[in-house]
C-alpha cells in the first residue's frame, strides 16, 4: 500500500501566540512564555481541500470556536520550540484523521441464537426479581 503524502499548511495560514506556561516548573514559568496557542482558520484555508474542511469543520470538538477557527494549546515541554513543534504535529494528525472518509455502516441482523440467549436470560432475571417479593419476608418468623 503506498503512503500518501501530508497535506501541508503554509506558514502564512497559521497564527502563533507565546503565553506563559501553567503548572510547575520552578521560576522558569514565571518568566518565560514557552506555551503556544497555534490558530488555524479551517474555514478560510486554501490549503484544505473542500471535503477534508468539512471534516474537520463538522468534528464535535472543544477546540473549534464558532467562527470555525481550531485553537491548540501546546505547553507539554519547557522550552518554546519543542512546544511549537508539538503544537503543528497535532495539528497535522488532526488533519490527516479528517482526509479519509468514515466508511458506511452496514447495518446487521442479530442471529437467531442470540435473541434466544438475550430473551432467556431476561426472563430468568425477570424470574429471580419475581422470587424477591414482600410476602415471603412476612411468613417468616
Amino acid at each position: 500500500m503506498s503512503e500518501r503524502a501530508p497535506l501541508l499548511i503554509p506558514d502564512s495560514e497559521l497564527e502563533e501566540r507565546f503565553v506563559r506556561s501553567s503548572g510547575p516548573g520552578g521560576q522558569n514559568v514565571n518568566k518565560v512564555a514557552t506555551a503556544v496557542e497555534l490558530r488555524f482558520d479551517v474555514r478560510a484555508s486554501a490549503a484544505l481541500p473542500e471535503e477534508v474542511r468539512e471534516r474537520v469543520l463538522a468534528r464535535r470538538d472543544r477546540r473549534m470556536t464558532a467562527e470555525g477557527v481550531l485553537v491548540i494549546q501546546a505547553q507539554r515541554f519547557r522550552t518554546q520550540e519543542r512546544n511549537r513543534e508539538d503544537a503543528r504535529q497535532r495539528l497535522q494528525a488532526l488533519i490527516e484523521a479528517c482526509r479519509d472518509a468514515p466508511k458506511k455502516r452496514v447495518a446487521t441482523r442479530p442471529t437467531r441464537g442470540s435473541v434466544e440467549r438475550r430473551l432467556g436470560s431476561k426472563r430468568e432475571r425477570a424470574q429471580i426479581k419475581r422470587e424477591r417479593t414482600s410476602r415471603r419476608w412476612e411468613r417468616e418468623p
